[in-house]
């Protein structure tokens, strides 16, 4: 896929797993129980242990059925080690500009974190492709929809917070794709090894994210 079907791909989608700082020597299964689930996109943290060796493994395995991405990227030199791991999008918790035009170059999927609408529109008009409304958890519930008289040319996707009670709301107010960390991680169940239940979870984020689409 090119990236504008990667893009269009991870909108279809709709669901982002956020793997953060997971045992590397499950993070393989983690992924394969997420993607059955039906995640459309994969993102590992670059301050997770072996990130980029994980980032680039899982590209791999994968090839174009899901999209691997590295996110916690807040420099252009970070965005261009985990783009040569293979990386199909980079995910960042600030808009930093640099960032962005390296991403672009590299003919990537970029998603800075911003809050304000001032940031947003920075972020924006720098390049990005999608903004990371972040952290969505210390705005109110229909910030995204306030945003969308003024903004809603620009497409949003909140991280921080979401969780299988409150996702069809934000999808239904603007958002056109979430990123969802802990909520579909359960730590209980990866120790347990019982990744069947991450399946589980992800099936029923993307039943509400479609459902929610209607």
């Amino acid at each position: 896929m090119d990236k504008w079907e990667q893009l269009q791909f991870l909108k279809k989608s709709g669901l982002v797993a956020v793997l953060r700082k997971l045992d590397k020597d499950k993070i393989y299964e983690i992924s394969n129980a997420l993607i059955k689930g039906g995640t459309g996109a994969i993102e590992i943290t670059v301050d997770s242990d072996g990130s980029f060796e994980m980032i680039n493994q899982l590209k791999i395995e994968h090839g174009n059925n899901v999209l691997i991405g590295a996110g916690t990227v807040i420099d252009a030199e970070t965005a261009k080690t985990a783009i040569q791991a293979g990386a199909d999008f980079i995910f960042s918790p600030i808009f930093d500009a640099e960032t962005i035009q390296l991403t672009n170059k590299y003919g990537k999927i970029s998603i800075p974190g911003a809050m304000t609408p001032t940031e947003i529109v920075k972020a924006y008009q720098a390049g990005a492709d999608l903004i990371k409304v972040f952290p969505a958890n210390a705005l109110s519930e229909n910030y995204i929809k306030d945003l969308q008289g003024p903004l809603g040319h620009i497409s949003m996707m909140p991280t921080g917070g979401v969780s299988l009670d409150n996702v069809e709301h934000i999808i239904r107010t603007g958002s056109v794709a979430v990123g969802v960390g802990s909520s579909l991680t359960d730590a209980e169940a990866i120790a347990d090894g019982n990744f069947e239940k991450l399946t589980e979870i992800a099936e029923q984020f993307v039943m509400r994210i479609k459902r929610a689409r209607l």
